[in-house]
């Protein structure tokens, strides 16, 4: 029988997991050292802040990987032996393939800094990043002046250091974040987004520090964090730090095998490595050459889900190739929602335009882009409204003109019933627009 073996119980060694056995008998084992079973890995957050437990983050019951006879080894691998098929484990075993599958993730980037070991340094990605998170800043008291951390640094301004501010803040921990360009989250998004999500953080009551990056962090006499240090010079007292400064693929185990490497593990569009029966999918793994409108490594929940079904119809004899289509991507930045669809940059390319329209509370608004001259719509950003991701993608597979998206525009609305409504205003926006566009080009 075929023995297929994953390396990594995330969303994409699991998702392979499941539909290997949904199309054939061969044997499947998952390999974790992490937890014993897969769980949501955008859920920790909310176990930190109370809203659920670990258990509530598991998607499958206990017996489900009995019932489907997938076994479950918790245990790391330390080195692949692609000659003899066979993996080496951290206790001494070994453990034969016939397939494999590496879906390893990520592990979050730390470089060379001074006092990037102290006690109270860390990143958030992992179950273990949450209970390190958990025993640096639990709360033994009511006294604010008594708790063990008062004051945290927030190195980074993406998602995953949005998510750790919004958890710490609820602790009652001051929160300063500390943002390497001039504005929030700025080779992603646009400024007026930039600035959108960075007036919402300070009302949360987080301190922003724009062009600013660290330089050092000092330690106490017990190894723990008391203060960072940035480049120009500015001293933080603070008793975390949090690293959020991205993620790289968790790749380290394969150094010294005949696996090609690049930042992550080199695979084709079928996903394969250039190693006979070894695949990569999910965080770990960066295409040769870039599926049409993407990246070579994207590090998302919903593309490891897609890779994981993909390697899994290969796998079992139906050779498929990874098409993810449109770019996509979700997160909050605390209560708003945010939302993007195909080609939206922070700067706009030759013979792109774009149209951007803020709701008067300027906690909402959306950036549509298109081409000048062809009037093709490229992409859409949008904070405070939900959008029907099906539409949206069907409009841009379809190569939709922008006055097709923008006249039907509340098709493609989520938002539920008794919600506020903005297509009017945002359609009556864009008209006025365009006439002042011709009326330029008159004069």
């Amino acid at each position: 029988m075929t023995h297929v073996v994953i390396v990594g119980n995330g969303i994409s060694g699991i998702t392979a997991a499941r539909h290997i056995r949904k199309q054939s008998d061969m044997r499947i084992t998952v390999i974790s050292g992490e937890s014993d079973f897969f769980f949501s890995r955008t859920a920790l957050m909310y176990i930190y802040m109370g809203h659920m437990t670990f258990e509530d983050t598991q998607p499958y019951e206990t017996h489900f990987w009995k019932k489907n006879r997938i076994e479950l080894l918790r245990a790391f691998v330390t080195k692949v032996n692609s000659t003899s098929k066979s993996l080496e484990l951290h206790d001494g075993r070994s453990l034969q393939y016939d397939k494999l599958v590496i879906a390893t993730g990520s592990k979050s980037n730390r470089f060379g800094w001074p006092g990037q070991d102290l006690k109270g340094v860390q990143g958030l990605y992992s179950h273990q990043d949450l209970q390190l998170l958990e025993e640096n800043t639990h709360v033994w008291n009511a006294f604010p002046s008594e708790r063990k951390v008062q004051k945290a640094v927030i190195v980074g301004g993406g998602l995953i250091g949005v998510e750790l501010t919004e958890m710490l803040i609820t602790r009652g921990i001051q929160v300063v974040f500390l943002i390497r360009e001039n504005r929030f989250w700025g080779g992603v998004l646009p400024k007026e987004e930039g600035d959108l999500v960075a007036r919402h953080l300070r009302e949360h009551g987080v301190e922003l520090l724009f062009e600013e990056e660290l330089e050092s962090i000092s330690g106490d006499d017990e190894g723990k964090v008391k203060e960072l240090k940035t480049k120009s010079g500015v001293l933080i007292p603070c008793q975390l730090v949090g690293l959020t400064v991205g993620v790289s693929p968790n790749i380290g185990f394969l150094q010294g095998s005949n696996i090609e490497l690049g930042k992550g593990v080199l695979v084709n569009e079928f996903l394969q490595t250039n190693e006979l029966d070894v695949f990569a999918v999910g965080d770990c793994a960066e295409f040769r050459q870039a599926p049409k409108g993407r990246k070579a490594i994207e590090q998302v929940w919903y593309t490891g889900r897609m890779m994981g079904e993909v390697v899994a119809k290969t796998i079992t004899g139906e050779n498929t190739a990874y098409e993810p289509g449109p770019w996509f991507n979700s997160a909050k930045f605390f209560d708003i929602e945010y939302q993007t669809y195909g080609n939206v940059k922070s700067n706009l390319s030759d013979d792109e335009s774009d149209f951007y329209w803020e709701h008067v509370s300027m906690k909402k608004c959306m950036r549509l882009v298109f081409h000048e001259s062809t009037r093709k719509f490229l992409g859409v950003n949008v904070f405070g409204i939900r959008m029907r991701h099906e539409v949206i993608d069907k409009w841009l597979r379809q190569e939709r003109s922008i006055d097709f998206v923008l006249d039907n525009l509340k098709e493609a609305n989520f938002d539920p019933e008794f919600f506020q409504r903005h297509e009017g205003e945002i359609l009556l926006k864009w008209m006025k627009s365009r006439e002042n566009i011709k009326i330029n080009q008159a004069i």
